[in-house]
């Protein structure tokens, strides 16, 4: 999912459009920003620690990766357990932002 997260943040940087990462949940902030910067993740991600509940309990995240597909409402839209085919995830968000520049 790496290089399609990263093709979906150049591409939508003016738009907008908000990739955020809840990957990293072995608690150890300085490793995981670490890592994220190795891979050139350069969105927002949530770590979960030891002070919190974990994030995927709170979303019931069943499987990685697990995307949500959220409107400018905050609106669940879609989710999917596991990755989407190539290109279906990539619409579903370009019909989303596609919202958003519309009069209301």
């Amino acid at each position: 999912m790496l290089p399609r997260e990263r093709a979906l943040v150049e591409r939508l940087g003016n738009e907008f459009f908000t990739l955020l990462g809840v990957d990293c949940n072995d608690g150890d902030v300085r490793r995981c920003a670490a890592r994220f910067a190795e891979q050139g993740v350069t969105w927002r991600n949530a770590i979960d620690d030891e002070r919190s509940p974990p994030l995927s309990g709170l979303w019931n995240v069943r499987t990685v990766p697990q995307l949500y597909l959220l409107d400018a409402q905050g609106v669940i839209r879609q989710r999917w357990l596991g990755a989407p085919k190539n290109g279906v995830l990539e619409q579903a968000i370009d019909e989303l932002v596609a919202e958003t520049r519309r009069p209301h």
